[in-house]
C-alpha cells in the first residue's frame, strides 16, 4: 500500500466538515463535544473541573478527545480568563526524596482543581531562587510554593510585586510573605537533642548542611546540650546536596577526630543510612559504640539493621496543605488571619539510639 495513502486513510475525520483532518487542523473543543454528545461548556468542565462530573460523561469527553487528538490552547484559555491554571513551586533539588513527597501532596491536590505544576530547582544557590521567581512571574503563574523561606536578595519584593498568592514550607518564617505551612526546624533539632540525651548520650555531634533548615536544626541541637549542661556539640558542615556517601565519609571522620563521641545528628535520613553502613563495615555497633539519628523519617530509616531513630515530619500534607491554601485564595477567598499552619514533628526511637 501507498505510505501516503495509508497515512490520509488513518488521518482523523473532522465531525464538522466531514472531511480529513491534517495536521495543520487541530481539533477544536466544539467538535470534541459533537463527538461526545455534550455542550462545550461540558468539555471545558471536563478540562478544569472533572470533578463535577459524571463518570460516565467524563469517560465520554476523554475518549472524544483521544480519538480527535484534541490539544487544550492553554494560551486562549489563561487570556479569556486571566488565569494560566498553573502553580510555579521552586525546590532546592529535585533528587531529594525529602522535597519529592512535599511535590507528590502538592500535585494531588492541585490536580483535584485542574491546576498544573511548574518545577524550578535552585541547587541550594539564592542567585537561582531569584531567576525563577521572575521567570515564574513572568509567565504569569498563578500562585508560587516555595521548599524554605525567600531569602535571596530582592525575592521577597519580587514576590509581592507578583501579585499571587505565595505559600512558604517547610519551615515557620516569622513574618511570611503571604502562608506558610510547615514545622519549626530549630524545635525539631531541639527534640532529636533531648532525645539523644534523655538516653544517657553525652558527647553530641551534628552532620549536615550549610542550608538554613539544616542550620536551624543544628542550633536546637546546640539548645538541647545546654540546657543539658554539656558541651558545644562536634560540627561536620556537608556539601548541598549531600549523598548518602557523604554520610559514610562523615561518620569516619568525626569518630576519628573525637573517638569520645557517642551519638551523631545527621540532618537527614540518607546520611544517617551512610554512616550506619559504614559503622557496620567497619565493625562500630550501633548504638553501643555509637548512637545515630536522622531526620524525615524517610522509608530507607524502619528498614535498616539496627532501624534508625529519626525526626518524622508530614512532608506530604505539607504539600497538601499548601495547595488547598492557594486554591482557597484562588476561588475568591480573603486573605487568612491566620497565615502560619503549623503541621509539627514527632520523634520516633527505633533501635539506632
Amino acid at each position: 500500500m501507498n505510505r501516503r495513502a495509508d497515512r490520509r486513510e488513518n488521518a482523523p475525520i473532522s465531525h464538522r466538515t466531514g472531511r480529513r483532518r491534517t495536521a495543520a487542523a487541530p481539533a477544536r473543543m466544539e467538535e470534541v463535544a459533537r463527538a461526545a454528545g455534550v455542550s462545550p461548556v461540558t468539555v471545558s468542565r471536563a478540562l478544569n473541573h472533572p470533578q463535577q462530573l459524571a463518570p460516565e460523561t467524563l469517560a465520554a469527553v476523554r475518549s472524544a478527545i483521544d480519538r480527535l487528538r484534541y490539544v487544550r490552547n492553554l494560551t486562549a484559555g489563561s487570556l479569556a480568563s486571566n488565569r494560566s491554571r498553573i502553580v510555579g513551586a521552586i525546590v532546592p533539588t529535585l533528587a531529594s526524596s525529602l522535597f519529592s513527597d512535599t511535590l507528590n501532596g502538592l500535585s494531588e491536590a492541585l490536580h483535584d482543581q485542574g491546576y498544573q505544576l511548574l518545577l524550578g530547582q535552585t541547587g541550594y544557590q539564592a542567585s537561582e531562587e531569584a531567576a525563577l521567581v521572575r521567570a515564574f512571574a513572568g509567565r504569569r503563574v498563578d500562585g508560587i510554593v516555595l521548599a524554605g523561606m525567600a531569602r535571596a536578595r530582592g525575592v521577597r519584593a519580587a514576590l509581592r510585586r507578583a501579585a499571587v498568592p505565595v505559600v512558604e514550607t517547610w519551615d515557620l518564617p516569622a513574618r511570611p510573605i503571604d502562608m506558610a505551612v510547615g514545622f519549626s526546624n530549630r524545635d525539631a533539632g531541639r527534640a532529636a537533642g533531648w532525645h539523644l540525651v534523655d538516653r544517657g548520650y553525652k558527647r553530641l555531634a551534628f552532620a549536615g548542611g550549610s542550608d538554613d533548615r539544616s542550620q536551624a536544626r543544628l542550633l536546637g541541637l546546640i539548645d538541647a546540650a545546654a540546657q543539658r549542661g554539656l558541651s558545644a556539640p562536634l560540627v561536620w558542615h556537608l556539601p548541598n546536596p549531600s549523598t548518602i556517601a557523604d554520610g559514610a565519609a562523615a561518620i569516619t571522620r568525626l569518630l576519628t577526630d573525637e573517638p569520645e563521641l557517642d551519638a551523631v545528628f545527621f540532618s537527614n535520613d540518607m546520611l544517617a543510612a551512610g554512616a550506619a553502613a559504614e559503622c557496620a563495615r567497619r565493625g562500630w555497633a550501633v548504638p553501643s559504640r555509637v548512637a545515630l539519628m536522622g531526620f524525615a523519617d524517610l522509608p530507607i530509616a524502619a528498614v535498616f539493621e539496627p532501624a534508625l531513630s529519626t525526626v518524622q515530619v508530614r512532608a506530604r500534607e505539607i504539600g497538601r496543605c499548601a495547595g488547598d491554601l492557594l486554591l482557597r485564595r484562588l476561588a475568591g477567598a480573603a486573605r487568612p488571619a491566620a497565615r502560619i499552619v503549623d503541621l509539627g514533628f514527632s520523634v520516633v526511637h527505633r533501635g539506632s539510639t
